[in-house]
């Protein structure tokens, strides 16, 4: 086990408290000031609220940043940052005899940002900035395909230095950073957090809680939820966190997947993580390609093949078999909360992967199951498909129906209801896949009326425990899955603030 080095970047103007500075956790080694983002600021003022090492960038409009200055006036602010912060980031225009007189080797980051087409390429922009002693070189290129984010890893691959970072910029490139470290960059950079922006890159806060940074154990293996959106997964967190406690040598990671097809062609056919040293084993597969994910396996587990839908892929002796764990909702509520679902009347409302996957689990376990959904296309497609009676969704009356299941994304970031909730009778049993910065509005009221309600957090973390075993053989402590996401136990009374589905 190593360790590397946390930098943590100021890319919005602090607050005057500087309280997004005082509270960034220990373990962070450096702060990034961005100041063509947030100006120059005071360095006195940024040492007294952060206690670490100061790298300033400044970076051009050529490179992806929002400086504009000439040259000369971009040199002078250069070179008098160096009079105050620990290191100086360099783009190629900066690099004149003029400026490095005045900036020593030890105080340089040499850095490029761009597009590289091929590895060749990128090994001679490298061999540019690298001919400039510097304490610290940096590479981020710009992707438009999950498959050329590999350039900057086969590139620290064939390098095989310690000094030198290289990663995909953006959401697709976040998983390329985590990989880095897999093969010898010394640091890795996440945005300062900020309550009232979106980030685009991780936070420094989520590099540490979902991979356990700035430790770092060797890996062998990947493992991966793929979709689209996917960076607000929970998944990496669990994952990563069993295996640091069992002493498992892998990684889970989260990949942004538009198309499924050129994603399995470019990446996995092609066997592209296999080529930076580490093999692909398994993948939880989100929305929206879990029926794409069906069409590519050469085992497909019964459930699966009847809803046509796949959350899961396995690969086993070189073949990839599909399954689905969507259904392990049900097993919280017979087996952990004492649900009969035997001969009573269900509501599935949302006919996609996991409606229809929960469908069939409830007719399997012999309940009346009803398909509600928004769209008749999709629901009369289900109802076909599975042979059950479909509802649209505006003539649902959730009243006579003993369970009800809410497989919509509604209700994960407002308060919007997915159906007339006054219309749910006395004892009805309420899934919900959704979970939010608190609970559903669907979760509120039936807690409210003391009643049974399975939210988003009890189904992920059972599907989680699923996925984790069919994926290593091996069992994840379910006591360290809910201490992750700061849970004290499973009750019907319970709320947990968590950030949005994964189904």
């Amino acid at each position: 086990m190593s360790r590397v080095s946390l930098i943590a970047t100021l890319a919005v103007p602090p607050s005057p408290t500087g309280e997004e500075l005082t509270d960034l956790p220990d373990s962070v080694d450096w702060l990034e000031v961005r100041s063509d983002l947030v100006g120059d600021i005071n360095p006195e003022w940024l040492r007294s609220h952060f206690s670490g090492r100061l790298l300033y960038a400044l970076r051009s409009q050529q490179e992806g940043g929002l400086c504009s200055d000439s040259p000369a006036g971009r040199h002078r602010r250069l070179e008098a940052a160096v009079r105050f912060y620990d290191r100086v980031e360099l783009e190629s225009g900066d690099l004149s005899q003029n400026v490095l007189s005045k900036i020593s080797s030890e105080k340089r980051c040499v850095a490029w940002h761009g597009s590289a087409s091929d590895l060749a390429s990128l090994k001679t922009q490298f061999e540019q900035l690298s001919s400039v002693p510097a304490a610290l070189y940096k590479i981020v290129t710009k992707a438009t395909t999950i498959a050329d984010e590999f350039l900057p890893l086969l590139l620290l691959k064939a390098l095989a230095r310690s000094d030198t970072i290289a990663y995909g910029s953006g959401p697709m490139g976040f998983w390329s950073r985590l990989v880095a470290l897999q093969l010898g960059a010394p640091a890795i950079y996440g945005l300062v957090p900020h309550a009232t922006v979106i980030p685009t890159e991780p936070t420094i806060n989520k590099l540490i809680d979902d991979y356990s940074l700035p430790e770092l154990v060797p890996a062998k293996e990947i493992f991966a939820i793929i979709g689209s959106p996917i960076f607000h997964s929970l998944s990496p967190r669990l994952h990563n966190a069993a295996y640091r406690e069992m002493n498992y040598p892998a990684l889970f990671l989260p990949l942004h997947v538009e198309s499924f097809d050129g994603f399995w062609q470019q990446v996995v056919c092609s066997r592209l993580f296999d080529s930076v040293g580490l093999s692909l084993n398994g993948m939880t597969v989100a929305s929206p390609h879990k029926e794409a994910a069906l069409l590519i396996a050469k085992m497909i587990s019964p459930t699966a093949r009847q809803a046509e839908s796949a959350n899961i892929l396995v690969r086993n002796n070189g073949w990839w078999k599909a399954d689905t764990t969507d259904p392990q909702v049900i097993h919280i509520a017979r087996q952990e909360r004492s649900v009969q679902v035997m001969d009573k009347r269900a509501a599935v409302i949302g006919c996609g992967g996991a409606g229809r996957a929960i469908a069939v689990a409830l007719m399997q376990s012999g309940a009346g199951v009803t398909l509600i959904n928004r769209g008749s296309q999709r629901g009369q497609y289900a109802s076909e498909l599975l042979g059950l009676p479909y509802i649209p969704l505006p003539d649902f009356d959730a009243g006579g129906y003993d369970i009800v299941v809410n497989a919509t994304p509604v209700g994960r970031d407002t308060d919007e209801v997915p159906f007339n909730l006054e219309t749910l009778n006395d004892e009805v049993v309420v899934i919900d896949l959704v979970y939010g910065a608190k609970p559903t509005p669907l979760v509120d009221s039936t807690l409210a009326r003391e009643q049974v309600a399975i939210d988003g957090c009890d189904v992920l973390v059972t599907q989680v425990l699923q996925q984790f075993r069919m994926m290593t053989g091996k069992e994840m402590p379910a006591t360290l899955a809910d201490e992750k996401l700061g849970r004290r136990s499973r009750n019907v009374k319970q709320t947990v603030s968590l950030r949005q589905v994964e189904a």
